[in-house]
């Protein structure tokens, strides 16, 4: 028998290999079996499952927070320095903290028309006595006082992510000041922060298997009853995310930075489904960072808005969920608020969001928010229980914001490739790795 015969059967090493998953089947199949072994542990008192399931919930986040204290203050420091690469640095700086608090407003304004006009604590069943004190507490004296530690080692050792920004802003526009005597140190953060950002990248592969423990263990702790409780709430928030998401990101994205919306959400959707996840703005910010890049971001400016963004651009955890919320408590402690109060919940929301500092949850803005008006911080407690489900949908929103912004900056100051964003897709975001001496593409099944 000929070589032409037989050449049809021979089969090539790649035709037999397995075919990858899609990251984003991962994560919809990691939400179906959290949620199944979630019912089961609850429905069948399976105390064993609910105990792993929670255990597994928790070492994810735990991985991630693992990361955040060297993430945070390597990335801020290393994107400071980053803008003596860019020409009018500090005009692009002013503009993108001008947008982050345009946004924040209209966030804000979203949140507070849809709580006056769906009225989320009537009706609930819930009372005071339901709530309790959190222990977690922000006021505007801790704010301001707790920017600045009383030590270098406190911050990192209690994740006080606002403390450790601040120094990394000391630091970085020091070594700015310093000039080409900073270079060696320079050389070794960006070193460092690239090392932080690998392991991380393996933190994040891990994301299905975590979504499978932090849904079902809330779905077997809470059940489904509690969420009925909460149902006017809920809807609320997603709504509210949905409406800055879907409706205002693309009117600005079309009017303000005259791009297409599509392409917007085709590139930066790898980063808003992993923040749906991880409920982490910071344990995000690598492939936020990524997919603004690729959206034809400059890599500089990318390098300093997006960590930038990662601790004090916070749409859905420090604008709609902050101001629903306070809606939602007064209601149940049967407070009126009046014109002021709303415009006091507006100034929180645009000045005090850093205290959320990308982290998974928004007690700290919360409580922050409760004190200003007055309302009783054991109001908190009385949405605890549900704040696992809201945080989804919070941080995604969060991150596409993050991501929203430099591409508006940059294209209102002509520096957006238009070519790039054109190109943008959801397609995976691939690593070039060094190996033996010749580059490997790596895919990053995370980003897919």
């Amino acid at each position: 028998m000929s070589a032409s015969a037989t050449a049809p059967e021979q089969k090539s090493p790649a035709s037999s290999r397995i075919p990858k998953v899609p990251f984003w089947a991962q994560i919809i199949a990691g939400l179906v079996l959290g949620a199944l072994l979630g019912w089961i542990a609850r429905s069948q008192d399976v105390s064993w499952l609910k105990e792993t399931l929670g255990q597994v919930g928790d070492i994810f986040v735990q991985l991630l927070k693992l990361a955040v204290a060297p993430l945070v203050f390597f990335a801020i420091l290393v994107s400071i320095t980053n803008l003596r690469k860019v020409n009018n640095a500090a005009r692009l700086a002013t503009r993108t903290l001008l947008w982050f608090m345009i946004t924040s407003l209209i966030a804000v304004a979203i949140g507070l028309a849809i709580g006056l006009i769906t009225n989320p604590g009537s009706g609930t069943g819930l009372t005071p006595q339901d709530g309790k004190l959190p222990k977690r507490e922000g006021s505007w004296i801790d704010f301001l006082t707790g920017i600045i530690p009383t030590d270098v080692i406190t911050p990192f050792t209690e994740l006080n992510v606002l403390q450790i920004v601040f120094m990394a802003a000391v630091a970085g526009i020091a070594a700015l000041k310093l000039g080409d005597r900073a270079k060696p140190i320079l050389t070794l953060s960006e070193s460092i922060l690239e090392l932080l950002q690998k392991a991380l990248w393996w933190v994040i592969r891990l994301a299905p298997l975590g979504t499978v423990g932090l849904i079902g263990f809330a779905i077997a702790d809470y059940g489904w009853d509690l969420i009925g409780k909460y149902a006017t709430f809920t809807a609320d928030v997603y709504i509210g995310c949905a409406l800055v998401l879907f409706v205002v990101y693309p009117l600005l994205l079309a009017t303000v930075a005259k791009v297409n919306p599509i392409q917007f959400f085709k590139g930066a959707w790898p980063a808003i489904q992993l923040a749906f996840v991880s409920r982490s703005s910071v344990g995000t910010m690598p492939v936020t960072q990524r997919v603004t890049e690729r959206l034809g971001v400059p890599k500089e400016y990318a390098s300093f808005a997006v960590p930038f963004g990662a601790t004090t651009k916070m749409d859905g955890c420090a604008a709609i969920y902050p101001a629903l919320a306070a809606i939602f408590i007064a209601q149940i402690f049967d407070v009126q608020l009046g014109i002021g109060d709303y415009l006091l919940i507006a100034f929180v929301s645009v000045i005090g969001s850093a205290a959320t500092a990308g982290l998974t949850g928004a007690t700290v803005m919360l409580t922050l928010t409760l004190s200003t008006l007055g309302l009783p911080l054991e109001g908190v407690g009385l949405l605890m229980a549900i704040d696992p489900i809201l945080d989804m949908i919070r941080t995604a929103t969060n991150v596409a914001g993050q991501a929203l912004v430099p591409v508006i900056v940059s294209a209102r100051e002509k520096i957006l490739d238009h070519t790039a964003y054109a190109n943008a897709s959801s397609s995976p975001i691939d690593e070039l790795v060094a190996v033996g001496g010749t580059d490997e593409k790596v895919a990053v099944t995370a980003a897919a």
